[in-house]
């Protein structure tokens, strides 16, 4: 993971005083109630930092990579982080991050706000550590609704992501492996082939960059850690239907 490409910025110059060398502590700069930002996309900041000032927050810090977060939590200690699950070359690297945070500050309050609505993935983060979740493609008003109600220490899931997940943990037969898209089950089964990234990418005419992805969130829904690994339950699956 590339560092150095992994900024953290706070917005309105709040960090005047608590920059190294202007002397200061950053918490005194900052204010009792900062909110922590972590997403790469610029536009997804900005719109985060546009509905979180109709909030009354005076003071939004952005970060944006998994490094570049979890250096500005462990600084500020945010009492309120809004953070996406996947970054850039990193798969779904918010889940750890998640619990990384919590872990150093079991009452800090974690929002997802993710493009991923599969029950799985909802789940993994809740468990995590985040008290609520919300879908990129969601109005802003929604994403100000779950902030007003996470900031107030309460849970939010919409009805439909609330239903899917309690669905889940509800069925003892909904395995992680039943939970794979047919994409990921396209994929998993070329695995058990022993396929390479390349090939499988050329036989269901997708980019390399998709079949890296979807190993990447496979890799996490099935609790696993490395290709190997990965490789060897897409043979198991294979053998048991075979």
């Amino acid at each position: 993971m590339n560092a150095q490409a992994m900024t953290a910025t706070p917005t309105r110059g709040a960090f005047d005083k608590g920059v190294p060398g202007r002397g200061g502590a950053a918490k005194d700069a900052v204010g009792p109630s900062p909110v922590l930002v972590i997403d790469d996309h610029p536009i997804v900041l900005q719109g985060c930092r546009r509905v979180l000032e109709d909030a009354g927050i005076e003071t939004v810090v952005e970060a944006t990579g998994v490094v570049a977060g979890y250096r500005a939590f462990h600084r500020l200690r945010p009492r309120v982080v809004i953070c996406d699950l996947t970054f850039q070359g990193s798969g779904l690297a918010g889940l750890g991050l998640i619990r990384r945070m919590r872990a150093i500050e079991p009452e800090t309050r974690v929002l997802v706000f993710s493009m991923h609505n599969d029950p799985v993935i909802v789940s993994r983060a809740l468990e995590a550590g985040a008290l609520g979740y919300v879908l990129k493609d969601h109005a802003s008003n929604e994403l100000f609704q779950a902030f007003e109600r996470v900031r107030g220490g309460e849970v939010f899931l919409d009805r439909r992501l609330a239903t899917e997940v309690a669905m889940l943990r509800a069925d003892p037969r909904r395995t992680p492996e039943t939970q794979l898209t047919p994409r990921e089950q396209q994929i998993l089964a070329r695995l058990a082939l022993g396929k390479s990234y390349g090939a499988i990418a050329a036989d269901l005419s997708v980019s390399y960059k998709t079949v890296t992805n979807a190993c990447s969130q496979m890799r996490q829904k099935l609790r696993v850690r490395t290709l190997a690994e990965l490789i060897h339950v897409a043979v198991t699956q294979a053998q048991r239907q075979g």
